[in-house]
């Protein structure tokens, strides 16, 4: 991660705003972090979430076992797909909440 005393950030704001949109950038002030500039799509991706509902769904089938399990997983993920779908949640949205750290 590229970091940048707020000084130059403000003398250099459009290669702040270039720079973020390659990767986030930390902003110090006095040698500590105050601020991280990411581009608005790193944003939507951080702070996108699993709505409640679908995550109870998820935790119905927790206790289950074998055919069971399979069964319910397999209704619980169409009904998780029409809820996605329902949130205006992307197929690519999903993806890089599973591959969040």
């Amino acid at each position: 991660m590229i970091t940048m005393t707020s000084l130059v950030a403000q003398n250099q704001f459009g290669t702040l705003i270039d720079t973020s949109q390659r990767q986030p950038v930390v902003v110090t002030r006095r040698g500590r972090p105050v601020a991280v500039v990411m581009s608005y799509e790193d944003f939507e991706a951080k702070t996108q979430t699993i709505p409640f509902d679908v995550a109870a769904l998820i935790s119905e089938s927790y206790p289950k076992r074998g055919k069971d399990a399979g069964d319910s997983m397999r209704l619980h993920l169409t009904k998780m797909c029409n809820k996605a779908a329902e949130e205006g949640i992307t197929e690519d949205a999903v993806i890089r909440m599973l591959n969040e750290d």
